[in-house]
């Protein structure tokens, strides 16, 4: 009887998650980048649904999509209207698509020991970039 009412009670929970959409990703990537695949399965770890292009047209997308080349990372992920540029972490990507601000979108430019999908220890904060009209502005520092 417990465990029909437990049941019972998270039921919803499970109706409730079942239906949220997950967020879907294009991350174009140089086809020998493995840091990339270790980004994707980061994203995937936490709920998006990633679909990784390998291409040896990274630079256009790039320029296709107004990413100025200071603030370039190793790949180029479009996702829900935005650009996404290199290993921005969950917290800065999840404010971006929650908040909706007004630009193409935002950018760890490089390559970062410590961020996702990268090795080693992180050594500092890392600072993401807003990318739209003018100059790139800082988005948030993590």
């Amino acid at each position: 009887m417990r465990r029909l009412i437990l049941v019972l009670l998270l039921l919803p929970l499970g109706f409730a998650h079942a239906g949220e959409d997950a967020k879907t990703a294009s991350l174009y990537k140089n086809p020998q980048c493995s840091c990339c695949e270790a980004y994707a399965d980061y994203l995937r770890a936490n709920g998006f649904a990633v679909t990784v292009k390998p291409t040896h047209n990274l630079s256009l997308i790039k320029r296709q999509h107004g990413v100025p080349e200071k603030f370039a990372g190793c790949h180029t992920m479009l996702i829900d209207g935005y650009v996404v540029e290199g290993h921005v972490p969950l917290k800065s990507l999840n404010r971006l698509l929650t908040e909706r601000p007004d630009i193409k979108g935002i950018s760890l430019p490089g390559m970062p020991m410590g961020s996702p999908g990268m090795s080693g220890a992180k050594s500092e904060p890392f600072t993401i970039y807003e990318l739209g009209e003018g100059q790139p502005r800082i988005y948030a520092v993590e």
